[in-house]
């Protein structure tokens, strides 16, 4: 090309190159995959988040339903695995303490298996209410409760578990 042509302003370069196109397109496609990779942590992050609320919220809920019915002490008794059958307190008949332990428990146990994830090969979660009764009337009774899941791609399995000190007879204020 001759000199006098390079040196016109009119015919320098305009725009980009189809380099400087592709440079920027994969600049761009790094990021994109970057950022769709903070996506999917995010809501395997939420999901985990989401199965400790609802951990908390059901051991919560037996908690209250042990400190209403305090006189039951070992009705609450649940091993690992076990589905206690209801005992159709309060709709139908009038029941023990232990009888009203039995169906809260009857109760609570499928709400848990609803709610919780199950494990890598279907199994429902874990739950579990281990009583240490009181060795005498001043001698309060311990709940233990926990439920024991397993999130998707995690190896080992989660737990939420809350100890509950409850004497038998004395209402709360």
């Amino acid at each position: 090309m001759n000199e006098r042509y390079m040196r016109n302003p009119l015919h320098r370069q305009r725009g980009i190159s189809m380099t400087e196109a592709l440079v920027a397109l994969v600049l761009l496609s790094v990021g994109m995959l970057g950022i769709a990779g903070l996506f999917v942590e995010t809501l395997r992050a939420n999901r985990s988040a989401t199965s400790r609320l609802h951990a908390v919220n059901l051991v919560n809920d037996m908690s209250d339903r042990i400190l209403a019915n305090r006189n039951a002490g070992e009705g609450y008794s649940l091993v690992a695995g076990a589905l206690p059958s209801s005992k159709g307190c309060v709709v139908t008949n009038n029941c023990t303490a232990e009888d009203l332990a039995q169906d809260d428990l009857a109760q609570w146990v499928p709400e848990v298996r609803a709610v919780m994830p199950p494990d890598a090969t279907g199994n429902p979660a874990v739950t579990v209410v281990d009583v240490v009764a009181g060795t005498s009337a001043s001698d309060p009774d311990q709940y233990r409760i926990i439920i024991r899941w397993t999130e998707a791609g995690e190896p080992r399995p989660f737990s939420y578990s809350n100890v509950l000190v409850v004497t038998p007879g004395i209402s709360e204020s």
